[in-house]
Order: structure tokens, then sequence, then C-alpha cells
């Protein structure tokens, strides 16, 4: 079974062995490039099974700052969400997209939404997400580096509801 963490120092280790196949890279990026990225504001966060850690993403407490398309109250934004290439095929994403909603209820109390850009090439990706309960906009997002990107949304108290039945 998936769960989902901060990422802690005790982490690190783990985490910079993280990487992704080759025709994702422009998609992800290097593990290297996303932990540069961190900061107060844009918070680590792990997903493991038992206590190996498959997974990793970061969650942007200022998303809707930097991107209008997120300026609905109290939005987080998803960003760099990846399973590592050698724990991929095994449905550890499709879990950890599932727990989401709940973990970032708990993690993230006064956040409603939760938003994310998908490459408009990375097709698996977005099925990934529709499954999950993201929803797509229907509109780009056109500053990606790779491409135009799918703007997607997830309410995080819907995963509760969804839980719940």
């Amino acid at each position: 079974m998936v769960t989902i963490e901060k990422m802690k120092t005790r982490h690190l280790a783990g985490v910079i062995t993280l990487s992704v196949v080759e025709e994702q890279k422009k998609f992800v990026g290097s593990i290297e490039d996303i932990l540069a990225n961190a900061n107060a504001q844009i918070r680590p966060h792990v997903i493991l099974v038992e206590d190996t850690i498959v997974g990793f993403f970061l969650i942007d407490t200022t998303y809707a700052k930097n991107y209008d398309f997120a300026r609905q109250s109290n939005s987080i934004g998803l960003r760099s969400f990846f399973i590592s290439k050698e724990h991929q095929g095994k449905g550890y994403a499709k879990q950890a997209i599932l727990a989401l909603p709940n973990y970032l209820r708990e993690a993230y109390p006064n956040h409603l939404n939760t938003f994310l850009t998908v490459n408009c090439q990375n097709l698996i990706a977005k099925e990934l997400y529709l499954k999950g309960g993201f929803q797509d906009t229907n509109t780009l997002y056109h500053g990606g580096a790779a491409g135009p990107q799918h703007i997607m949304v997830r309410s995080i108290e819907s995963g509760i509801k969804a839980a719940n039945q």
C-alpha cells in the first residue's frame, strides 16, 4: 500500500536515487533540478511503499499567486509528480493520486483545490490524473518548457466524499 509523507532529512538518500526513463525527463526533469525548486512554500513529499521511496512530488502553496488560472480560493499546486522508473507499472502512481486528496486535506487544511499542468504530449499522465479525479479545465497553459499543457484541477474535499462513499 502506498503512503505519502512530507520529505524529511532521513529521506534524502533515497530521494536522490529517484529518476524517470529518458523520454519522461522532458516532462519531469531530474531530481536535482526538482529539489532545487523546493523551499518553504514549495514543499517536497515522498511516495512510499512500506519503507521504500518509490516516488516524489512538490506541493506549491504559492501556486495561485504565480498562475492566473489557479486564482480560485485556497488553491495549491501539484508539481513534479513522478514514480521512479524501477517502480513504474505497479499501480503506485494511481494509488498515490487517489490518496492525495485525503493527504492534502490533513497536511494543508486551509486549501480547497489542487491545480496541476500536464504536457499535451504526456497522454499517460493525463489519463492518470483523470482517473484520479482531476478535471481537465479545457484550457491550455503555454508557459511550459516542453510545450503546451492541459490545466487540471481537483477539489481536495471531493476526495473525502469519494473515500467515505
